[in-house]
């Protein structure tokens, strides 16, 4: 986003094997009112669970040691893309659930040109899924949706991002401008890239994380994870 203060940072020397965008069924569309719809149904996530899921974005402040090195835990979700994140509203009692806001600032294939550095508002965070809001400058700008359930060796997840404010009035003429300024289709599409890989990723080092975590058994997978 034009004016951030963030830029990308040297990837983190972690093996992490991404999977490729052919490994999951994509699909771009452009909205009557202007947005752009971008929707992934993900290969099996092998060995992640929803518990595991709904813990995760609860907690993915923090670090976990990976290989005898304490390494930021948004970081390591995707080595290469990822900058900065922080809870920057919890709820109430503290916890992160329905009105929480997260601050995300990525970098899609690490281009500069390709960074996003912005809030998003939880809407839902259960057992069946995820909804936030992307805002721009404190107004909606969009929609992102997560829906997973248990499948046998795994989970299948399924998740779509839909880019563009929600304007009745003069949308057909300004959202499409706005969208293009703010999330180009170059970027949009590079989403989709960015969003197979840090979903496979989850493989290597979540199973693990979990099980420390919560003190439960996991097979780890992928590099070591304490």
């Amino acid at each position: 986003m034009s004016g951030s203060p963030f830029v990308p940072l040297p990837p983190l020397s972690i093996a992490w094997t991404r999977k490729p965008v052919a490994s999951a069924r994509t699909e771009v569309r452009k909205l009557d009112d202007g947005r752009i719809r971008l929707s992934i149904i993900h290969d099996v996530i092998k060995g992640v669970t929803p518990e595991m899921l709904v813990w995760w974005f609860k907690n993915i402040e923090g670090e976990v040691e990976i290989e005898g090195c304490r390494l930021n835990r948004y970081r390591v979700w995707h080595p290469i893309d990822h900058i900065h994140y922080r809870v920057a509203k919890r709820c109430a009692d503290g916890s992160i659930g329905p009105g929480a806001i997260f601050h995300i600032v990525e970098a899609f294939s690490g281009r500069r040109d390709w960074l996003v550095d912005g809030m998003t508002r939880v809407d839902r965070l259960d057992l069946d899924g995820f909804h936030h809001t992307p805002m721009r400058l404190g107004v909606p700008f969009g929609e992102a949706s997560y829906r997973w359930s248990a499948v046998p060796g795994g989970t299948r997840y399924e998740n779509s991002l839909t880019a563009g404010p929600i304007w009745p009035l003069f949308g057909r003429v300004l959202v499409p401008l706005l969208r293009r300024t703010m999330f180009p289709d170059d970027k949009a599409v590079a989403w989709l890239t960015h969003n197979v890989e840090e979903v496979g990723n989850f493989e290597s080092f979540l199973p693990r994380l979990f099980a420390d975590a919560v003190g439960v058994n996991a097979a780890p997978r992928g590099p070591t994870v304490a």
